[in-house]
Parts: C-alpha cells; sequence; structure tokens
C-alpha cells in the first residue's frame, strides 16, 4: 500500500475516533484510574469482542460497565448468574395465552447492547450453552424461532478468582469465545483517595451524558476494519501464536509447559484488537506495540499450562512473557 494511502487512512481515524477523547473524559467522572479495563471494554466494542475480566470484589467491574452503556447511549442489563439460573432467566421463554390459545415471545435480559454476566462461572452447562449461542451467533432461540440480537452487542463477564466454591469452570470453548482476558488489579494509592472523597456518601450522583449512539460505534467498526496492516505485522502475529503451539521452532524451550497452545481465533482476534488499539490512538495502522499491548489480553485464557508448570508455579502469563520477550519484533 502506498504511504499517500496510509496517510489518507489516518486522517480518516483520527476524524473518526475524535469521539474517544471525550468518551474517556466523561466515564473518568465516575471511573477513577481503570484506564486499562476501559480501553479494552472500548477495544471490545470496536473489535466486536466479548471480554471476560477477572478480579476481586470491589474493583468497579460493574460500575465501569454501566458507565460505558451510558456514555454509548446503549441498553445495558447485568445479569447475576447463580448455579439455579434457567436458560429461560436469560434468552427469554415462550409464555402461553389462556384467552387466546396461543404462546407469545417474553424475551429475557440478554436482548441488549451490553450485557454485564456477572460471576459467569457459578451457572450450570446450559446456560452457559445458551450464552454461547448468543455470543458467537449473535442470535437467541426461543420455541422453533430465532431473534437476532441488536448491535453492537458486548458480553463482558466477570469471574472471582477467589471464592471457587459453588462454581462451574468454564468450558475451554466458551473461555475461548470470549476476545479478550482482563486482570483488574487494585487502585494506587492516590486513586484510592480520589475514590475515596468521591463516593464515600450515602448518595452518589452518577448522572452521564452520552456522547455516542450505538449507530457511532458501527461506524467506527467499519473504519477500524480499513485500518492498514502490513505483512511483516501480520507474520509477527503469527510468530506469536505459533511459538505458543511449537515453542521449539523459535528456540524456546517451553515446550514441557505447554499442554495446549492458543486456537486460530487467538490470529484472527489479536489482528482485530490491535486494530481497535491504533484507532483508538487515532492511526491508520498498526504498529507492533498495538500487538504487544493486546497480545497478553487476547492469548493468557487460550495458552493452557501443563502440570509441570503449575509444579514449578508458572502461570500462562509467565510462559506468554517469555514468548513475546524472544520472539523477534519486526
Amino acid at each position: 500500500m502506498e504511504s499517500s494511502d496510509v496517510a489518507q487512512i489516518t486522517e480518516h481515524v483520527k476524524k473518526e475516533a475524535a469521539f474517544v477523547q471525550g468518551l474517556k473524559q466523561e466515564i473518568a467522572r465516575v471511573i477513577v484510574g481503570q484506564k486499562y479495563m476501559v480501553d479494552r471494554i472500548l477495544i471490545g466494542l470496536l473489535a466486536n469482542g466479548h471480554i471476560l475480566v477477572e478480579g476481586v470484589p470491589g474493583l468497579a467491574k460493574t460500575l465501569a460497565v454501566k458507565t460505558v452503556a451510558m456514555t454509548v447511549s446503549c441498553t445495558f442489563h447485568r445479569i447475576q448468574f447463580t448455579p439455579d439460573l434457567l436458560p429461560a432467566d436469560l434468552i427469554g421463554t415462550l409464555v402461553y395465552n389462556p384467552r387466546s390459545g396461543d404462546f407469545s415471545v417474553r424475551k429475557g435480559p440478554i436482548f441488549a447492547n451490553l450485557i454485564l454476566a456477572d460471576e459467569v462461572n457459578r451457572a450450570p452447562a446450559k446456560v452457559q450453552s445458551a450464552l454461547l449461542e448468543a455470543m458467537q451467533e449473535h442470535q437467541v432461540t426461543i420455541g422453533e424461532h430465532s431473534y437476532t440480537l441488536d448491535e453492537p452487542f458486548l458480553v463482558l463477564a466477570t469471574q472471582n478468582p477467589i471464592e471457587q466454591e459453588g462454581t462451574y469452570p468454564l468450558p475451554e470453548a466458551q473461555v475461548d469465545r470470549f476476545m479478550l482476558k482482563l486482570n483488574v488489579v487494585y487502585p494506587r494509592r492516590e486513586e484510592e483517595r480520589i475514590i475515596m472523597d468521591r463516593m464515600a456518601a450515602t448518595s452518589v450522583d452518577l448522572a452521564l451524558s452520552p456522547i455516542v449512539g450505538p449507530q457511532d460505534i458501527m461506524r467506527a467498526r467499519s473504519v477500524v476494519d480499513s485500518i492498514y496492516i502490513d505483512d511483516k505485522i501480520k507474520e509477527y502475529i503469527l510468530d506469536i501464536v505459533f511459538a505458543t503451539r511449537e515453542p521449539e521452532s523459535y528456540g524456546l524451550e517451553l515446550g514441557q509447559y505447554i499442554r495446549y497452545g492458543a486456537s486460530p481465533r487467538a490470529s484472527i482476534y489479536l489482528t482485530l484488537a490491535a486494530k481497535a488499539h491504533a484507532f483508538i490512538q487515532g492511526r491508520g495502522y498498526v504498529i507492533p506495540q498495538d500487538v504487544k499491548a493486546l497480545a497478553m489480553d487476547v492469548l493468557r485464557h487460550r495458552v493452557i499450562v501443563s502440570y509441570e508448570a503449575e509444579a514449578e508455579e508458572l502461570a500462562s502469563e509467565d510462559v506468554l512473557q517469555r514468548i513475546l520477550d524472544h520472539v523477534q519484533v519486526p
């Protein structure tokens, strides 16, 4: 591609991404810090990818999603996943009308633009499979009919890393459907002081102004698709993903620590996420830093470590860090 074409794309991206700064400023009126989580939620929205968040309670996960929904002017539903949750509680059901003798559809809370699936690993397999159809196909089946979900549609699911009693491990196939897995950490001391000053009141005003609408997000997605990614960057993405499957080919002695490498979805999602990251930065082209910034979030839940790694207290992040440090950057 000619450099003039890339410059043209960059100009177009800068124009279309102008709303991002206003969006972040409006979100910052409520959310203190958590730049990493807010950026990744925006990347999920722009790249059409669902997000799995792991973090201890009280880190503003719910508040962050609700705030983003208010600033994007789209519908938001929070669903608390529990062991007694039924698929009908999630997607809806058919209701019989004795007067007419007909069944009518009562849609469930999944029919919204932004879904917060709180403690997603507490629900049984049937509920997980209903959620999986919604995530993958952007539709749900009630009775004999399928119903398309409104776009944009984003599922942000949370897991609590502390309490494991009464939880169902998420199937690998479902975990693989999440574009990003985030590890949310505690705020810094100075950030927590601001949180105290802002939130330590019996009533807190969280009124926000909508900055963009769903149609603006859909238009931004088409711009994200047009962002230029060089063949060298594509090869770099493939090198990272293939190093999780064949570490020996890249001079890495990690074979005994990796049980399963990343699936082809990793290559697709890392490309999309890198483009969305470039969009947020106001660039019409992807640089290696975009890939590096998102690689851990895209891959940490796709690389399954072996018993040997667990015995040496190595997590998937440790293995991935070695790969990212070793694979040659273009």
